[in-house]
């Protein structure tokens, strides 16, 4: 079975979230779940200043274009190509160009699953970053964030913290 990448699918600004819907509604039909497996429109917070009130909003982190996670044939090319609101696929002439590895990390799309040797309830070391040199239960893992939640005490409370897996190091 061929390998899913992450291709750039470049729409009419503004219908992102429409062209989203229509492909998943697409998928759905022809029953592509195993071949298109996601489509993301990436959207970042951002803090806007309107009448001197600051108000929290998110916005398209790339306006006119929509990501998808796909195997690309014949059939998944068709259905994403001739939805509405899909002027073509980033890449030379008609060819489609999957995402490399680092152009995915700054969006936070890892493909790759982590192996950790630490699980919950683990006592690690932080060795790296603010906490360097804290020592922590883990309280909760999120693999696809790739961060543990500990408790550390500051101002004598005892409050969580997010630590990415590659600063923590489990103690033996």
């Amino acid at each position: 079975m061929a390998e899913a990448n992450w291709y750039v699918v470049h729409t009419y600004s503004g219908y992102e979230n429409k062209v989203k819907a229509n492909i998943d509604k697409a998928i759905e039909n022809r029953h592509l779940e195993d071949q298109i497996l996601e489509v993301r429109v990436p959207m970042q917070d951002v803090v806007e200043l309107k009448n001197g009130a600051k108000k929290q909003v998110q916005k398209k982190l790339f306006p006119g274009y929509v990501l998808i996670n796909m195997i690309m044939n014949d059939d998944t090319w068709y259905v994403v190509r001739n939805t509405r609101g899909v002027t073509g696929f980033v890449g030379p002439g008609s060819k489609p160009v999957p995402l490399t590895e680092a152009e995915m990390r700054p969006l936070g799309i890892k493909s790759d699953e982590l192996v950790v040797d630490f699980e919950e309830g683990d006592t690690i070391t932080v060795i790296g970053g603010v906490w360097k040199d804290t020592v922590g239960v883990i309280q909760s893992m999120n693999h696809g964030k790739q961060i543990v939640t500990i408790n550390v005490d500051l101002f004598g409370r005892e409050t969580p913290v997010e630590i990415g897996f590659a600063e923590v190091k489990k103690l033996s």
